[in-house]
């Protein structure tokens, strides 16, 4: 029989899972690991982990063993049914009180019904985001666990000291909330990441259309635009992929087939956003131009048949043009991350969570993929007002967006004169425009559901809640339709 002197268990010794290992053991945490391939366990003991603590195992049930109790054990494998399956093959070796930890990118409603389904067998579940990608995972990812708050006192202490740490020495890692509020938040982050990407891809298209700018220029704006309000880990590796040559000298990022990947979380974060109504356009819009830019060979077959604007180097000040992109960027970063919370705000009520917003902006402060100095100004919004129903209203970046729209729409509607497409951009200042507009066009909308369909509305002359159908034609009954919102 084994001792028990491991602290935590692994499974699943891939690029995240193996750095996580090396990140606990470097803690001074004892690690016991098992994989689905056992020769990986010992390949990774004898490259990787040589020299470590990290104990390999061939076998769950030798895994499980090594375990001090309460047991806990973390899964790092592909999210969906192999979790599951795992789950199932790990709990014949636990006892009420363990713990089960999904680190992967799992599906929030699953980690919902894991946690219920494994408190009803005594085992405490936790999903918990892991971001940061293969370098954080290996020096200090932002971590978001949710779940069972049972489990979180036996396995805080781990999770805190691998986390990346801000300034002070703070972990970006803290209780997230109930159930798969943590997975949930980690879905949120990596749609605000799709946003933030193609936000920068748009800038990076309007600086090389309307201004002819090469790599190596690119490359000194965007380090240029790092020391400022837009100082973050995406602008910075950007600078970075422009300055990279190829074998030949030549820039590697022109030699790039321009068609997007993705894995689902951007999708993922748009449903769930039109299932809860909440408006977010951008993310939304990052994901369509991923789906658009797979279309390769239809668009090269459209670029011979559809016409657009000549792309005529039009800007005489170069350098004034190029800061109206970069405040294009950043504004449009802010309402990227507004409708980000928003949705926060609005699956928390539904779910009856307690999200701690400015907690959540000092989790991704560091660590993580979207890190960046402007989630230290959205942290201390919330700190300012914890009830703040959108960031937009918060005075520091209100006061930002009202001195920088006009750059804003320049920088748009140059790229609407050339025909660069910017979608992220533009769905950014509609969002903006629709949300400071106190009447919309939907007065109209109403009357058009209402004369075909009898859907009723409600009028401005009366109290809300009260409504209304006309008989617009004169052929119609008194008769309307049920009302509910979708």
């Amino acid at each position: 029989m084994a001792e028990a002197t491991c602290d935590i268990g692994l499974i699943g010794l891939a690029v995240m899972g193996q750095n996580l290992v090396l990140n606990m053991n470097d803690h001074g945490y004892k690690v016991a690991v098992f994989n689905r391939t056992v020769s990986k366990v010992d390949e990774f003991l004898a490259n990787e982990a040589k020299g470590t603590q990290v104990v390999g195992t061939h076998s769950l049930a030798e895994l499980c063993a090594n375990l001090k109790r309460p047991r806990r054990v973390m899964i790092m494998v592909k999210a969906g049914d192999v979790v599951d399956q795992t789950i199932e093959q790990v709990l014949p070796h636990l006892e009420p009180g363990d713990i089960i930890i999904d680190g992967g990118n799992s599906l929030f409603t699953d980690s919902n019904r894991r946690t219920k389904d494994l408190a009803a067998k005594g085992i405490l579940f936790l999903g918990s985001g892991v971001s940061g990608g293969e370098e954080g995972a290996r020096f200090g990812p932002s971590i978001m666990p949710g779940g069972n708050k049972q489990a979180w006192p036996h396995v805080k202490e781990i999770f805190q000291a691998i986390a990346a740490k801000v300034a002070d020495g703070t972990p970006c890692c803290d209780w997230v909330g109930e159930d798969g509020a943590g997975h949930y938040v980690k879905m949120v982050h990596n749609g605000i990441e799709y946003g933030d990407m193609q936000l920068i891809c748009e800038a990076y298209q309007l600086l090389k259309d309307a201004l002819g700018l090469t790599p190596d220029e690119l490359a000194d704006v965007f380090d240029e635009w790092n020391k400022g309000e837009l100082d973050s880990f995406l602008i910075e590796i950007s600078a970075s992929i422009f300055a990279k040559k190829d074998e030949d000298g030549q820039p590697l990022l022109d030699k790039i087939l321009d068609t997007a990947g993705q894995k689902g979380t951007g999708k993922w974060t748009a449903i769930s956003a039109l299932d809860l109504g909440q408006p977010v356009t951008l993310i939304g819009e990052s994901v369509f131009a991923r789906c658009l830019s797979a279309l390769k060979d239809e668009r090269v077959a459209a670029s011979k048949v559809l016409e657009g604007p000549k792309k005529t180097l039009t800007v005489s000040q170069k350098q004034e043009f190029i800061e109206d992109v970069r405040r294009a960027l950043y504004c449009s970063k802010i309402v990227s991350y507004a409708q980000g919370y928003m949705l926060l705000r609005a699956v928390e009520k539904e779910q009856g969570w307690d999200l701690n917003m400015g907690g959540i902006a000092l989790m991704w402060r560091g660590g993580c993929i979207i890190r960046s100095a402007f989630l230290g100004d959205i942290k201390a919004a919330f700190d300012k007002n914890p009830k703040l129903s959108n960031l937009l209203l918060d005075e520091f970046f209100a006061g930002a967006l009202n001195k920088y729209a006009a750059s804003w729409r320049k920088a748009i509607v140059h790229a609407i004169e050339i025909g660069v497409p910017m979608p992220a951009f533009s769905t950014a200042l509609s969002f903006y425009d629709g949300y400071r507009t106190e009447r919309l066009p939907a007065n109209l909308l109403q009357a058009q559901r209402d004369f075909f369909g009898a859907h009723t509305y409600e009028r401005v002359d009366k109290p809300r809640g009260e409504f209304f159908h006309t008989n617009w034609t004169g052929r119609g009954g008194r008769v309307s339709s049920s009302t509910y919102n979708a």
